[in-house]
């Protein structure tokens, strides 16, 4: 979005540069100067503009390629648990409801290393939320004969 917008509108992004740096208590001319400067080269101006307003280092940005790759595994792995008992011969519904419950008080809780909240807690939020799509999901099988 940020390149979109150096492209299409060079002079406002280069006047937001300097708006920026003279918030910085950089006197305005020396603002306008640095920035014309630093705006010169787009590749530079980019990543400036990306630090300084979105808070973001462009060479730090993850893989698309790993965020595919371990979204994939992510729902790969959600989707077995609950088909799991199945495939290990189970024949009631029980196993399946009970790993998937599990699965989803597990996933919660390894979130929480991740957040300010407890890993109860986040295990618990988990649990409910997804139970009740769960149970959504199910009733809504029911209402249209799509029952197991």
């Amino acid at each position: 979005m940020e390149r979109s917008q150096l492209c299409k509108h060079p002079v406002d992004e280069m006047e937001e540069l300097a708006a920026l740096y003279v918030s910085r208590g950089v006197e305005p001319a020396l603002a306008r100067e640095v920035a014309m400067q630093l705006s010169k080269d787009p590749e530079q101006a980019l990543e400036i503009h990306a630090r300084e307003e979105l808070g973001i280092d462009p060479d730090d940005l993850p893989s698309p390629a790993v965020a595919a790759v371990s979204s994939f595994g992510s729902f790969a792995l959600g989707a077995l648990l609950p088909v799991l008992p199945y495939l290990l011969g189970a024949a009631a519904l029980w196993p399946a409801v009970l790993l998937a419950l599990l699965g989803l008080f597990a996933c919660g809780a390894l979130v929480a290393r991740v957040t300010a909240r407890g890993w109860l807690f986040s295990g618990l939020r988990q649990l409910a939320l997804g139970g009740a799509a769960a149970a959504v999901t199910y009733g809504l099988g029911m209402l249209f004969g799509a029952a197991l």
